[in-house]
């Protein structure tokens, strides 16, 4: 590509997001663009100013970075997102490279790799960094979760398919974050569906959904 790679930065902390801005700026070929608190800023912050590449933070008020990531990828294909987050544990990992990111790097990262990684991405590279790398070996390694049954052409109280796989995976002890990468979906789709399906079955809490899961056979 000609010219510098140009970038947004999209993070809730405002010191983290202000020191990534000017760490950028001091790289050659490299033009921060504009910055977002949010997810629904990154993904209005692309679309006006179409960057060659976000860097995004997964775990953000209000829309958060997986669910930014997947409105990008899907209304913006020339635009690519690095995740650069605190968080290196499996279900993030998961979830952001499901919801369309091209590289993951821990915030540990120095400049020059954080360099290298939106010149690569930029490309259209993949970058992993190697404590995200054995994660994901690792992740393929595990033994899988309980089986759950698949929901019944006709469900209970009025559920919809997808509120009926959400109720069978809290049955087979998925947390909120896990059903979200499970079903490539945001944390806040997730915690929808679980109000609603609440609602409808007269369930005050997990554990009653739990055994409401049991009772309807929607899981083993």
């Amino acid at each position: 590509m000609t010219g510098p790679v140009r970038i947004v930065v999209a993070d809730d902390q405002t010191a983290v997001r202000e020191g990534l801005a000017t760490m950028l700026d001091l790289l050659p070929d490299v033009e921060v663009v504009g910055t977002a608190p949010n997810g629904a800023d990154a993904v209005r912050l692309v679309g006006e100013r179409a960057p060659d590449v976000v860097l995004m933070d997964l775990h953000m008020p209000g829309m958060d970075g997986i669910e930014a990531t997947r409105r990008i990828r899907a209304e913006h294909p020339g635009t690519r997102v690095v995740v650069l987050t605190t968080f290196a544990d499996d279900e993030s990992v998961l979830a952001g490279l499901r919801a369309g990111a091209l590289g993951y790097l821990t915030k540990e990262a120095g400049r020059e790799e954080i360099g290298r990684a939106v010149h690569a991405a930029a490309a259209g590279q993949s970058v992993l960094d190697a404590d995200v790398q054995r994660r994901l070996v690792a992740a393929v390694a595990d033994p899988p979760t309980p089986p759950v049954r698949e929901a019944r052409r006709v469900l209970p109280d009025g559920l919809t398919p997808r509120e009926g796989e959400v109720l069978g995976l809290i049955g087979g002890g998925l947390t909120n974050r896990e059903i979200a990468a499970r079903l490539y979906v945001s944390e806040a789709t997730v915690k929808t569906h679980i109000n609603n399906l609440f609602a409808k079955a007269g369930l005050r809490d997990r554990a009653q959904a739990v055994r409401y899961a049991y009772d309807q056979g929607l899981v083993d």
